[in-house]
């Protein structure tokens, strides 16, 4: 793996910055905006372009959204659950690696101090020995079912490293774990496994069925990073991080998904039966982060057990269906 030379810690002041956040309306969005302003950023500071009058996906739209910016943010993707990917790979890596590059280019071009990506641990080999960490970013292809969105996740760190090398362009990628909590997507179309769970388990329960059918074997694992930790960690990486290298910010906790099921089973109150439709994919087997370098550059832990954070997110859901009725 091609290492970039390490770069002087310089911490940002983001207070006196006029901040865009890309994707600032949306689930990981939201909690970092609302954090930029609680760390005293003004509100006024701080510009979400939104995609119905924004498409990012066209150059002259990022030219207007990053002028007079200091910082960028960028965290408009387009993202989903497993049946998302396998039903739309070219949709999901045109949009994203365009999306990326332009956003990167006019960055690079209007002069912006800061830029920070959000890469995902789908770019990783599906090969790569646990727990992951940032050297086997290059050693293999990642996992089938989403690969397309994947390798474009991926090439924002090679965008961002040649970036560096011919115009010495500060931009980052932090690469984040499986986020869930209050405020993520629920449509059973798009939404991942933790929300996905929660909508299904609450929907059984009030219907009174006598079993839910769940995805896959159930043994895969994955690392799940509560949303509020996810958003201290982008900030903290706003602030810290200075290198186009790969960073992984996570718990680093390898949880197995027959664990979340029962689980928010119990958080739900459904006493039902549980089938495992096994002829469903799995995804990928396993997923959990070394977190090491987070810890030695940002001093980043997360700090939300999964207990509360499941309770926490399954309490947001029944309150806000209880809300939209």
């Amino acid at each position: 793996m091609n290492r970039t030379p390490s770069v002087k810690k310089q911490y940002l002041n983001l207070r006196n910055k006029k901040i865009l956040v890309t994707g600032g309306a949306g689930f990981l969005g939201s909690h970092v905006v609302r954090k930029l302003i609680k760390k005293g950023v003004p509100e006024k500071n701080i510009t979400i372009p939104r995609s119905r009058n924004c498409d990012l996906r066209k150059f002259e739209n990022c030219q207007k959204a990053v002028k007079g910016q200091d910082v960028v943010i960028h965290l408009a993707a387009n993202a989903g659950s497993i049946s998302y990917n396998i039903n739309n790979p070219a949709t999901l890596f045109y949009d994203n690696i365009t999306m990326n590059t332009n956003m990167i280019e006019v960055s690079r071009q209007a002069g912006i101090e800061k830029f920070v990506a959000i890469g995902s641990i789908c770019s990783y080999p599906k090969s790569a020995p646990m727990p992951i960490s940032e050297e086997y970013f290059w050693n293999g292809y990642p996992e089938e079912t989403n690969a397309p969105y994947g390798l474009a996740k991926k090439m924002l760190t090679v965008q961002l490293q040649a970036y560096k090398k011919q115009y010495n362009f500060n931009g980052v990628c932090v690469i984040l774990a499986n986020m869930y909590g209050p405020g993520d997507e629920f449509d059973p179309l798009k939404s991942h496994v933790i929300p996905a769970l929660i909508k299904k388990f609450t929907d059984a329960k009030r219907d009174n069925q006598p079993f839910v059918e769940i995805w896959g074997t159930g043994k895969p694992t994955r690392d799940f990073f509560y949303i509020e930790d996810a958003a201290d960690s982008v900030i903290l990486a706003t602030e810290r991080y200075n290198s186009p290298d790969p960073i992984n910010l996570g718990p680093g906790k390898e949880i197995p998904i027959k664990k979340i099921v029962t689980t928010i089973a119990g958080l739900t109150g459904f006493k039902g039966k549980l089938i495992w439709d096994k002829d469903k994919p799995d995804g990928q087997p396993r997923r959990v982060f070394n977190t090491a370098k987070a810890k030695k550059e940002l001093g980043f832990k997360a700090k939300t057990s999964l207990e509360t954070g499941l309770k926490k997110t399954v309490e947001w859901y029944l309150i806000s269906s209880e809300n939209r009725k």
